[in-house]
């Protein structure tokens, strides 16, 4: 007899969609919009009879537990759509929904990289020849508060016929934007006014929590800080032991300071190097996994770092001691392309070109716990070794 095929567990869905990007849906923009919806219901019924306070749908999905997912098979017949999708996730039950809830094509263009506005205002996506922008669409025609996606009416003129853009980076506060692409360009935009800022061949890009820097990883080069105000870098972060850097994150250690951690192939595997961005020293190099790392995020209260590796493995680190604190081996069959944090920090999302969206919850563990109980176990065994010889004597 054949052995009996093990089903995915619920939070682990495939969506028929090889993914390559993702985020988390802001809390506040479901809030904003129950609000508003709010106060025009309550403007209505002013002129009319009181009523008794309702009570809100009980089937209504819960706020800030939207992804938002982008892939899909690029050009070419391959069957495969390219779109971007929503999905809804429930923590109660740690479940993704069976199907998206909303899927938004984009016809035989892929969008390839997403960047989430901080202010909740929609999302970009790079496609294969300009970056478009998306907005939420939200039902107002059903009682029970639905989002969707759709083409918005803002125009990136900037980026049109750019080519294909491998990274994009918002501002803190949403005012510039920073993309690199493969035609060996590199900008940042002020939402309107286009400043043209070096031309290399940069791949990735991320802003600090004041918006000021901006990080650069080039294609097996040195990875440059700059200085978005005046265009101008201010430090190269140098390559030691023949180190690939792959990606990296802004952050902040639990006694505030603020580093930049970067994901490093070394002879050993995957390592994450840690560099202070006053002093822009290497802090620390802390080996991670075997493997490469393909992905890499921080949680935003500092607290996790998240790796993805090309054999499926996800691996979420303690950023105090730099320990796993959680490792799901072969949590995707294909390569983990992004990760993301919940805003609350407490869940990790994860894709892969399998097509498979995870959403793991990150349990907090209490250092010492392991060592309490060992302390209780030696002293019941005490006790009971005390009992025995009192039993011996009386006898």
């Amino acid at each position: 007899m054949g052995k009996s095929q093990i089903s995915d567990p619920p939070n682990l869905k495939k969506y028929g969609v090889p993914f390559y990007s993702l985020a988390w849906l802001p809390h506040h923009v479901l809030k904003s919009r129950h609000n508003q919806t709010s106060d025009e219901s309550s403007d209505d019924d002013q002129s009319s009879t009181p009523k008794k306070e309702e009570e809100p749908p009980t089937d209504e999905l819960p706020s800030g537990n939207y992804l938002v997912f982008a892939g899909g098979g690029g050009e070419g017949r391959s069957g495969i759509p390219n779109t971007v999708l929503l999905a809804h996730f429930d923590v109660a039950s740690n479940s993704l929904s069976d199907q998206p809830v909303n899927k938004l094509g984009t016809g035989s263009e892929l969008p390839y990289r997403m960047a989430l506005h901080p202010n909740g205002d929609g999302i970009i996506c790079a496609m294969p020849n300009d970056c478009r922008w998306f907005d939420w669409d939200h039902d107002q025609s059903s009682e029970i508060h639905k989002v969707g996606l759709k083409t918005s009416e803002k125009k990136l003129t900037q980026l049109e016929d750019v080519g294909q853009q491998l990274a994009l980076a918002f501002s803190s506060d949403g005012t510039e934007l920073a993309v690199g692409g493969e035609l060996h360009q590199f900008v940042s935009i002020f939402l309107g006014c286009l400043e043209s800022m070096l031309f290399a061949s940069y791949f990735f890009q991320t802003n600090t929590s004041d918006g000021k820097l901006l990080v650069s990883l080039g294609s097996g080069g040195p990875c440059r800080v700059w200085d978005i105000s005046s265009s101008i870098v201010l430090t190269s972060l140098p390559n030691e032991n023949r180190e690939v850097f792959s990606c990296c994150r802004f952050s902040q250690i639990s006694d505030g300071t603020q580093v930049l951690y970067i994901a490093a192939v070394t002879d050993k595997g995957g390592s994450i190097l840690t560099w202070n961005t006053k002093t822009w020293e290497r802090m620390s190099s802390k080996h991670i996994t075997r493997d490469t790392i393909s992905a890499l995020n921080v949680s935003a209260d500092g607290k996790y770092l998240a790796c993805g590796t090309p054999s499926g493995d996800v691996i979420i680190v303690n950023s105090t001691n730099m320990r796993i604190h959680t490792m799901v081996k072969k949590a995707h069959l294909g390569i983990v392309t992004a990760l993301a944090f919940s805003p609350d920090s407490r869940a990790l999302a994860s894709i892969s070109l399998d097509s498979s969206a995870r959403v793991t919850i990150i349990d907090e563990k209490k250092e010492g716990g392991f060592n309490l109980l060992i302390v209780i176990f030696i002293i019941l065994v005490a006790i009971a070794v005390y009992f025995l010889k009192v039993q011996a004597i009386e006898k």
